[in-house]
């Protein structure tokens, strides 16, 4: 998420919509947790996860596009692809003044969302 960030270090409201987004699904949990001891190859955490591969990688998409793992793909011995991930160190702490902070930087899209759901719920 270093990449997100603002100039006084405070999360964009794009940072903070993806973070917490990614961060609200069970699965993408347990997927930190486990990358949390180190990087490990998609077919071993699937495995350990009991998750099928491609529900695992939309999981993983979801995290990296909110900053929180990276891929890298490598060669096996054998000459086998193997797509390896981690966790990259963040902490976020969501408080009220950051949100304030965060909503001059909130994508558009995400602008006229809360104005669709606001008017549905009227």
């Amino acid at each position: 998420m270093p990449s997100e960030d603002t100039a006084a270090g405070a999360l964009t409201g794009e940072a903070l919509l993806a973070a917490c987004s990614a961060l609200a699904n069970p699965h993408r949990l347990r997927i930190l947790g486990a990358l949390a001891d180190g990087r490990q190859y998609v077919s071993l955490l699937a495995r350990q996860l009991g998750m099928s591969r491609p529900l695992l990688h939309m999981h993983l998409q979801k995290l990296q596009a909110a900053g929180l793992v990276t891929g890298e793909l490598e060669l096996s011995e054998d000459g086998k692809a193997v797509k390896y991930f981690e966790s990259v160190p963040f902490a976020l702490e969501i408080t009220p003044q950051v949100v304030k902070a965060a909503l001059s930087t909130l994508p558009e899209t995400a602008d006229r969302t809360t104005t669709e759901t606001e008017k549905e719920a009227k």
